[in-house]
């Protein structure tokens, strides 16, 4: 459906024509723990800026850094009146919800825009941003994420291919329909206080950004996905970081499916196709457990003889209506993310994706257990950032 909307159906489009003085007054936060190999460049370019300098400040947050990282932003400090650093010690939670929460205690800005340590945001993303909040309906917005490294070897290909269908495809579908499209956590905006006024973050939620689009939703505003502001990353270099960020995505994704899942279904705000997608988001990481379990079951029922010929058509249709339009949906929306960027040499790389599919799936099953044990045992979460790797490589 989300393949055959971006493709035929009609776009919807965001704000552009504000003049500066309409612009609110922005706080860009940047939470960072160890990050000395990038934290200088995303601050070099956020410093040119194409935003207002009267409206803007930069708060990056060293949370409690033992490398270097610390030391990079005093000096930034000392050279540019607008970067204020938030310093937190080590008594201090650890984690990005935690670090929020404590960013939005001296921002001053009216929205607060969010950039992971490892992005290169362009410099009218801000503004971009900026624009399609004022909208009332709004509560957050969330620009498109492309890999700035995705020649450096296979993985990082996949994953360039990956992140446009996410959102070449899917993003822009859902907000077309105006279904919900989600707030990703970083090159992302929202109000502040609306963020404040829905408590801040939890900090025992590992997905902060998932948190965050439940809680807008279901306070009847929408979240905007902004297909055009471009902001790139450095995605993961290495099976083994990729399959741990994974990992922890889906941990954190699950804790929101556990607590949201009741309020989400029983929200008087939310209209009818709202629900079905916010429910279908909300156990996305679950589907690799119930696709074994199913296929477990099958098998077992089929040795002890309890399918008859006629269940086994039934099961036939399912299983074929299922790869049709399930299984094979990941696919329709790489394949048609690649054409829409005129990139159609990655279609290439489809059939490689069932190795990729299958290591996502195995992390993906690992963070459902890891966040059944974390709800089961109440324990505390620790947050564990991706690996940066800062080896560039060419766009493509």
């Amino acid at each position: 459906m989300f393949t055959i909307n971006r493709v035929f159906g009609e776009q919807r489009i965001g704000l552009q024509d504000i003049v500066d003085s309409d612009l609110p007054f922005a706080s860009v936060v940047i939470p960072m723990h160890n990050e000395e190999k990038v934290a200088a460049a995303i601050l070099d370019l956020l410093m040119q800026s194409d935003y207002p300098e009267s409206k803007l400040e930069i708060i990056p947050i060293d949370d409690y850094s033992t490398d270097s990282t610390k030391d990079i932003l005093a000096s930034y400090e000392a050279k540019f009146p607008r970067i204020k650093p938030l310093f937190r010690d080590a008594a201090s939670r650890r984690g990005k919800a935690a670090a929020l929460n404590d960013s939005l205690r001296i921002a001053n800005g009216e929205i607060v825009i969010i950039f992971d340590a490892d992005y290169l945001p362009p410099r009218g993303i801000i503004r971009t941003l900026a624009m399609n909040i004022l909208d009332p309906d709004v509560g957050a917005a969330m620009g498109r994420v492309v890999p700035y490294n995705a020649s450096v070897n296979l993985l990082t290909r996949l994953l360039e291919a990956e992140r446009t269908g996410g959102y070449q495809v899917d993003q822009q579908a859902r907000h077309n329909l105006q279904l919900v499209p989600q707030y990703g956590g970083t090159a992302a905006c929202f109000k502040k206080d609306i963020v404040l006024e829905l408590g801040g973050f939890n900090e025992n939620i590992l997905a902060e950004d998932t948190e965050l689009t439940m809680k807008i939703f279901l306070h009847g505003m929408n979240v905007a996905y902004v297909n055009r502001a471009e902001c790139y990353e450095e995605v993961p270099e290495t099976w083994a970081a990729r399959g741990m960020q994974i990992r922890r995505w889906s941990r954190g994704h699950n804790h929101v499916l556990f607590y949201y899942l009741i309020p989400f279904i029983r929200s008087k705000k939310l209209s009818l196709k709202k629900k079905i997608d916010g429910i279908f988001l909300l156990f996305i990481y679950t589907t690799p457990t119930f696709f074994i379990l199913g296929l477990i079951d099958s098998i077992i029922l089929f040795f002890l003889g309890e399918m008859n010929i006629l269940n086994r058509f039934v099961v036939l249709f399912f299983v074929l209506t299922y790869n049709n339009l399930g299984t094979f949906a990941p696919y329709y929306e790489l394949g048609e993310g690649a054409l829409l960027d005129g990139a159609t040499r990655r279609i290439n790389l489809l059939p490689v994706f069932v190795y990729s599919f299958s290591v996502n799936m195995t992390y993906s099953i690992l963070g459902l257990f890891d966040s059944c044990v974390d709800v089961l045992s109440k324990r505390i979460t620790t947050w564990r950032k991706t690996e940066r790797f800062a080896s560039g490589g060419s766009e493509n």
